[in-house]
């Protein structure tokens, strides 16, 4: 098995080469595989490479007082608490946009009428696969959250404003929503935001 010197990404060249790859392990979510690889500058490496399973979404949802509500949990694997935009994983199979109205309906009883995609993001690019697709939402109304049973969720909604303050000041440091709430006040600074949003916000 071997790639190289194949035209990847923006017209960039892919100077590795893949000699050999060996599974390491697996388990419903992600698969660890290790390459024995050429570097770029021909010398002998090894890479080890996370497959995700799994889609990475979020969405930002802001209801008609400019508000954006945040969902908070402790993570395990870095072992703090974290405040989120509504966010999980969803099948590559299905329309990433479907899985976040899932997410966000499992997490905190909103649906939503409007959508729009904010950004695609890679998650961790040094080491694995994983993408994340994220978008805002409005025009939202409350039904029943059903969390799985491995989420022990908060829900609190804040401003938007607070919203870009707790990124600023490193009270919120997953990547996704980091990303999520930059992108979205970029949008609202260049004023490229969608027009029912931008009304939103500036009646706020």
């Amino acid at each position: 098995m071997a790639n190289g010197d194949g035209a990847s990404g923006d017209g960039g060249l892919n100077r590795w080469t893949t000699l050999k790859v060996k599974p390491v392990y697996e388990n419903p979510w992600i698969k660890v595989d290790e390459h024995d690889v050429l570097t770029p500058a021909g010398t002998p490496g090894i890479y080890g490479v996370i497959t995700y399973k799994n889609l990475a979404v979020g969405v930002v949802p802001i209801d008609d007082r400019g508000r954006v509500t945040l969902v908070g949990q402790y993570r395990y694997a870095p072992g703090l608490y974290s405040w989120e935009i509504p966010e999980g994983g969803g099948d590559p199979d299905v329309a990433p946009m479907l899985s976040a109205e899932r997410e966000l309906r499992e997490e905190t009883g909103l649906e939503a009428a409007h959508w729009h995609p904010l950004l695609t993001m890679h998650l961790s690019n040094s080491v694995s696969t994983e993408i994340a697709h994220l978008f805002v939402a409005y025009g939202l109304t409350k039904g029943e959250a059903a969390p799985e049973e491995t989420e022990d969720l908060a829900v609190r909604t804040v401003p938007l404003a607070e919203a870009f303050a707790m990124v600023a000041d490193g009270r919120i440091t997953d990547s996704l929503t980091v990303g999520a709430l930059l992108r979205l006040q970029v949008m609202l600074l260049s004023g490229t935001l969608p027009t029912g949003l931008a009304e939103i916000l500036r009646r706020t």
